[in-house]
């Protein structure tokens, strides 16, 4: 950790990704609210996430290919530019009295877009510049990091709603990204890049995508990602209606439900980052952690208090803490070297597919109310969870064989 830490440009990159997380959250929690106090609907809050999700389902495979091509600086530059304006814009609308949801729809597709290439870019710079066997510390660190902005992301957002309000809350997440360019910006980068031709691009993917379906561990992976987005994560689209129905939540109250599973994500990733439990961190670890905190979710829109919610949810945290690291590390060191950002570019298009969730929780939420629809696609996620454990098993038992 002290060696990562002192190197630069792996400094710069994680700060950057710190300070641009932690704002993504609190844009995220603000926009909720801000859509169910207007609209009253579940359905429409959802709506709002997904249009922020949807550009990681349909580019996040592309940006794994493109980043291979492209100098990922640049890239990851621009991305910090454009959510910076965005975030300026809707406060600027906040502030005359102008906002309306749309724009924050509008605004979401625009910060997804850049979010597509989390993985693909800024994540890869972070693995190399670790370099070598500080890879899985390296982004376990990351990860530990994004849930710390998960926990304080939220609970600065539903403070700052309640306090300064939502044109103060943009203007703020405006001026951070700001600090986030300045420090990529300084970064040191060199990569070996491929020529960008257009009609390679899906091929590339499609070689991507057959090392996956090869490769036992790399299929879990992916599965994995696809179950905690559309059947687990995807109840922050439902959880301003969540907090007032379960517990008459006021917003700082659904500020601590949505940081709740990142304390116990924290505790976990910083015992993950030590590096002493390596021997345990595999497929099982990524299934059984996803596992967790499915089975938190159920408990917690069972609970009759916030204060239970909130301790079940921190305790499902510690399984979240496996899943963020290894979807990324098992991906990187999996992986075939001049295939990786490929691969991690698939992994984003499988986190891409949680707006089919938030869809499907919002839908529920409106005709069951939001607890019980959380319960219900916590319940569906273990049972995908099942059938890709069973199906990575068989593939391990068939490579076995043949070898």
């Amino acid at each position: 950790m002290r060696r990562l830490l002192a190197t630069p440009d792996y400094l710069r990159l994680w700060a950057a990704g710190g300070l641009s997380n932690a704002m993504r959250w609190v844009e995220i929690l603000v926009a909720g609210i801000f859509t169910f106090e207007v609209t009253g609907s579940a359905l429409a809050v959802a709506l709002v996430q997904m249009a922020r999700a949807a550009p990681m389902l349909f580019l996040g495979a592309f940006t794994g290919a493109i980043a291979e091509a492209l100098d990922r600086r640049r890239i990851l530059l621009t991305g910090q530019a454009a959510i910076a304006t965005g975030a300026f814009i809707v406060a600027t609308l906040a502030a005359t009295g102008r906002l309306e949801v749309w724009h924050l729809a509008v605004n979401g597709i625009v910060a997804g877009t850049v979010w597509a290439g989390e993985h693909s870019v800024r994540r890869r710079m972070v693995a190399e510049a670790a370099g070598g066997e500080s890879v899985v510390a390296a982004i376990a660190f990351d990860t530990t990091t994004a849930s710390t902005t998960r926990l304080v992301g939220p609970l600065l957002g539903g403070l700052a709603y309640q306090t300064i309000g939502v044109a103060a809350a943009y203007a703020v997440a405006g001026t951070v990204y700001l600090a986030a360019f300045s420090l990529v910006f300084a970064v040191r980068h060199t990569q070996e890049r491929r020529a960008l031709r257009p009609r390679a691009l899906l091929a590339g993917i499609a070689d991507a995508a057959r090392i996956a379906l090869r490769h036992p561990t790399l299929f879990a992976a992916l599965g994995v990602t696809v179950a905690m987005n559309v059947f687990a994560y995807s109840n922050t689209g439902v959880l301003p209606a969540f907090g007032r129905e379960a517990f008459d939540a006021t917003p700082f109250g659904i500020g601590l439900l949505a940081a709740a599973e990142p304390v116990g994500a924290l505790a976990g990733g910083l015992i993950i980052a030590t590096g002493r439990y390596r021997s345990w961190l595999g497929v099982g670890a990524l299934i059984l952690g996803s596992a967790l905190y499915m089975l938190a979710l159920i408990a917690a829109a069972a609970s009759p208090a916030l204060w239970l919610a909130l301790l079940v949810l921190a305790a499902g945290g510690l399984g979240t803490a496996a899943f963020a690291s290894l979807q990324t590390s098992l991906a990187l060191t999996e992986a075939p070297p001049e295939a990786r950002s490929r691969m991690l570019g698939l992994v984003t298009t499988c986190i891409g597919t949680g707006p089919l969730g938030v869809l499907a929780v919002g839908l529920l939420a409106e005709a069951l109310g939001a607890p019980a629809a959380v319960a219900l696609m916590a319940a569906c996620g273990l049972a995908l969870l099942a059938v890709v454990w069973a199906v990575a098993a068989r593939m391990r038992d068939s490579a076995t064989r043949r070898g």
